[in-house]
């Protein structure tokens, strides 16, 4: 297995398939129908605008295990410092550690762009995914109830935050 750097041309088929999987039988994210090929297009367009990585890990052949990505958390000034993460994995690829992997490449991505606070929206039922952020620092900073509805009944989001020690020197400008 290696880190990858993430590029529309070579990984968004794959990043598709996974989100489209996890769409489909979880409720690891909160959509109803599977993503176009096209959506791929502004996703990858919105990441490089906002210099966020899109990182993965690729096992012998190529193929795509798992990514993770950040994005903007909220569109005020006061927020520039807290971006918000997703991470996936393969479904075949559950359960390797491919998701500390890829979270431990966010926490460094976000050190090195001197973020201060990484957030993760976790439906409240996805112990594994809560587990993992606990384990790598997270802390809860509170749910919201009934949040989402999907297959028939209500989600609660439990939101996770860690805190960074950057910046170095923070500005309201």
């Amino acid at each position: 297995m290696k880190i990858v750097s993430c590029t529309q041309a070579r990984h968004a088929a794959q990043i598709l398939d996974i989100f489209n999987e996890a769409i489909v039988n979880s409720t690891a994210l909160f959509d109803y129908k599977p993503r176009t090929p096209e959506s791929m297009v502004a996703w990858f367009r919105a990441k490089e605008a906002g210099r966020f990585p899109v990182v993965g890990v690729e096992d012998e052949a190529g193929r795509l295990l798992g990514f993770a990505s950040y994005g903007t958390f909220r569109a005020w000034p006061a927020y520039k410092y807290s971006v918000e993460h997703s991470v996936y994995v393969h479904k075949d690829s559950r359960g390797l550690g491919i998701g500390r992997l890829l979270m431990r490449e966010l926490v460094a991505a976000a050190k090195g762009q001197d973020y201060h606070l990484l957030i993760g929206g976790i439906e409240a039922g996805n112990a594994a995914s809560i587990a993992l952020h606990e384990s790598l620092g997270f802390t809860h900073a509170g749910t919201i109830r009934q949040a989402g509805f999907k297959f028939g009944r209500w989600l609660d989001l439990s939101f996770y935050q860690l805190i960074l020690e950057t910046p170095a020197h923070p500005r309201d400008d």
